[in-house]
């Protein structure tokens, strides 16, 4: 496993060519926020439309912690970040570029066919394809093709092979219905409530709101190992409250709202969510 000295050393050299870089933790995911700016209490960039962090010094907000600066890298701030670290990101968008992430063998030979040829990084299930030029972030744009550029970060693998092509149109218009805006890092849920059907088991609505403020709390609190807290907590609250029809989608964005606020992905919690029901046979 690489030593915090490595992911550090690494992260400086990246920021050295004009690349904002921040640390990932274990599960590729970004460093939650600290105290001070959990739930976007501070006002942090993540709700707003101009990149850049808030004035917390700790790597807090996700991609918009990302720097080039070597002194609030190695400042005492983000030292347990760094501690905590199983990798290194960085923030396409702010170096000038977009990554097309391509996860599978079947989103490859789609991009071959009909993406310009352009610098290629392999990743552990395909491939990155880097272009010049920024565009609005979306995830899921076709199956197995997320774009990550503005608002987004995508984790350094190294510089890639070939040579970069502009950003294509043909790129572009995979995100022409995303809204104007760019998206914000609590986004809504795509997943749905379930019909319900069985015997409801709750004594008040107050049980269920219970139930939900205790899992939002407990994904709050903690403080490593998030991919393995959300799976659970949606597994709990799915055991209990999924089969009766009593939970909706507002309780279901509750608690996604909660697991993106200390950095999981939108995609990430979908697909704890799915597993989750999966694994309760719903």
């Amino acid at each position: 496993m690489t030593t915090l000295t490595g992911h550090l050393a690494n992260a400086l050299r990246l920021a050295e060519r004009g690349l904002p870089v921040m640390p990932l933790r274990e599960g590729k995911g970004p460093m939650g926020n600290c105290r001070t700016c959990r739930k976007n209490a501070c006002g942090g960039r993540p709700t707003m439309k101009t990149p850049g962090p808030c004035a917390c010094p700790a790597p807090c907000h996700a991609w918009a912690a990302a720097t080039t600066d070597p002194n609030i890298l190695t400042s005492p701030a983000w030292a347990p970040a760094w501690r905590q670290a199983a990798a290194v990101a960085y923030h396409p968008g702010g170096t000038g570029l977009t990554v097309v992430d391509l996860d599978n063998a079947d989103a490859i030979v789609w991009a071959r066919q009909n993406l310009p040829t352009t610098r290629t990084v392999l990743t552990t299930r395909g491939e990155h394809w880097l272009y010049l030029g920024t565009m609005t972030s979306r995830n899921a744009v076709r199956p197995g093709v997320d774009i990550k550029s503005l608002m987004s970060y995508a984790r350094w693998l190294g510089p890639g092979t070939g040579t970069m092509a502009p950003l294509p149109d043909a790129v572009r218009a995979l995100a022409q219905q995303e809204p104007t805006a760019a998206r914000p890092a609590t986004s809504t849920p795509t997943v749905s409530a379930l019909a319900g059907g069985g015997q409801c088991p709750h004594r008040s609505p107050a049980y269920l709101e219970r139930g939900i403020a205790m899992a939002e709390q407990r994904i709050e609190d903690a403080p490593d190992g998030i991919h393995r807290t959300v799976y659970r907590l949606f597994l709990a609250v799915l055991s209990a409250h999924g089969r009766c029809g009593c939970l909706t989608e507002t309780h279901i964005g509750r608690l996604f709202t909660a697991a993106q606020a200390k950095g999981e992905s939108l995609r990430h919690c979908e697909d704890a969510w799915t597993n989750a029901r999966t694994q309760l046979g719903m």
